[in-house]
């Protein structure tokens, strides 16, 4: 099951995409696609629905981000050798845990603006796991069962707020419009094997990036059991998981993004995001 927000900015409305690839509106079902819609029993009714019988949303609609109400935003850095390879890094023993800011989350296709005194920002396609009920030190065997959904997202980052303004990474990681997700959620039931999923990034048509989940360091069950160690995963909360090589500060000459840039990536069966770049503006 695909699920999606659409509409304007802060007025989205719920929705799904059915088997023929068509949006159909779920207003008259649920009031949106929060914390309360993400358990397994609501997720079941969804399921039992006769997507044929619910009203087609004409034309092409803004996609939001499929979920609201996102209360963490956690991030793995590191998580592929080859991308710790390229960033010059060791691979770490344990996972890298950093934060997002939950103001960073805007839909798949809105545009990404440079923060003001950005020099490097940069790009970044990683599978987003969004968790749909409460992880609390949760084994490896039952960390899964705890997931709503997985969807595309886009980490962008600016490398020198990052890497190079005193040591937290977060700095680098949480600028208006660094967390483009979606297009859509898709439930944990369609994604039977999330370590076997293909992603790429384009950036002005040309291929920057091209992996798998199959080769993550530490697989999606490894990380939701370990951070549960660390905190409370809630309903709504998104992990975002890392990402294959191909990002700008990787290469030599170092590549970043500038305005009027266009960012293109997707992962099998999870949808692609499109953005174009935008300077600074308040």
């Amino acid at each position: 099951m695909k699920l999606v927000r659409y509409g304007k900015p802060g007025k989205e409305k719920p929705g799904l995409i059915d088997a023929d690839g068509k949006l159909r509106d779920l207003s008259a079902v649920i009031t949106d696609i929060g914390p309360e819609q993400l358990g397994d029993a609501a997720l079941a009714r969804l399921r039992k629905l006769k997507t044929d019988k619910l009203p087609l949303v004409r034309g092409l609609p803004r996609l939001g981000s499929p979920i609201t109400g996102t209360r963490k935003f956690i991030a793995i850095g590191l998580n592929y050798a080859d991308h710790a390879a390229e960033s010059g890094l060791p691979i770490p023993p344990e996972p890298i845990v950093f934060m997002k800011a939950t103001s960073c989350i805007q839909g798949p296709n809105d545009p990404v603006m440079l923060p003001k005194g950005s020099v490097k920002t940069d790009w970044e396609v990683e599978l987003g796991v969004i968790i749909g009920t409460r992880a609390r030190y949760v084994s490896q065997k039952e960390a899964l069962n705890h997931v709503a959904g997985y969807c595309t997202i886009n980490d962008v980052s600016e490398r020198e707020f990052q890497i190079e303004r005193g040591g937290t990474w977060d700095k680098g990681k949480g600028c208006d419009t660094f967390g483009p997700l979606g297009p859509w959620l898709v439930t944990r039931d369609d994604v039977p094997n999330p370590q076997k999923l293909a992603m790429w990034l384009d950036v002005n048509g040309q291929r920057m990036q091209t992996g798998s989940t199959k080769t993550m360091i530490f697989s999606v069950a490894k990380i939701i059991s370990y951070v549960s160690q660390f905190m409370t995963l809630e309903a709504g909360d998104v992990i975002t998981t890392g990402t294959p090589p191909g990002v700008g500060m990787g290469m030599k000459p170092q590549v970043f993004l500038k305005k009027g840039d266009q960012m293109a990536l997707g992962i099998d069966g999870l949808g692609e995001q499109r953005q174009v770049v935008f300077p600074f503006k308040l």
